[in-house]
């Protein structure tokens, strides 16, 4: 499996798994309340992106990748914070999915950078050259 496949894999999946774990979280395996919590919704962001994801856009994969750090900062939080020791294993599990999904969307984005930085350049040198003319 070539690097741009591979990272688009690893953050969509990651995506999806983070939804599902933190579904799971705030629903049934360490609630703040029993049966559930209001919390759960804080997956409604990170359905956004999914779509945009799956389908390899570039720019959803950039505001994504930005964007997830809230979870980030969350999961820390709430690792650093909760008294559960149940909570605060899902919290990890969090910061985990977080990273890994971070990880792979700046990988797949890499070649895009470098390639508009290129452009970038190529059209400024262009630029250059046309006003000493």
């Amino acid at each position: 499996m070539n690097g741009p496949k591979f990272y688009h894999i690893g953050a969509a999946a990651s995506l999806a798994l983070l939804i599902l774990w933190l579904l799971a979280w705030e629903m049934w395996v360490a609630p703040l309340k029993p049966g559930g919590s209001l919390l759960a919704l804080k997956v409604i962001p990170l359905l956004l992106p999914l779509r945009g994801v799956i389908k390899r856009d570039v720019y959803t994969m950039q505001w994504s990748s930005m964007m997830i750090l809230l979870y980030f900062a969350e999961g820390a939080v709430r690792a650093y914070s909760d008294i559960a020791p149940l909570s605060r294993f899902m919290a990890y599990g969090e910061i985990a999915f977080v990273c890994v999904y971070f990880a792979c969307a700046l990988l797949y984005l890499r070649p895009y950078k470098k390639a508009a930085k290129k452009m970038a350049r190529e059209l400024l040198d262009k630029v250059n050259r046309a006003t000493h003319e």
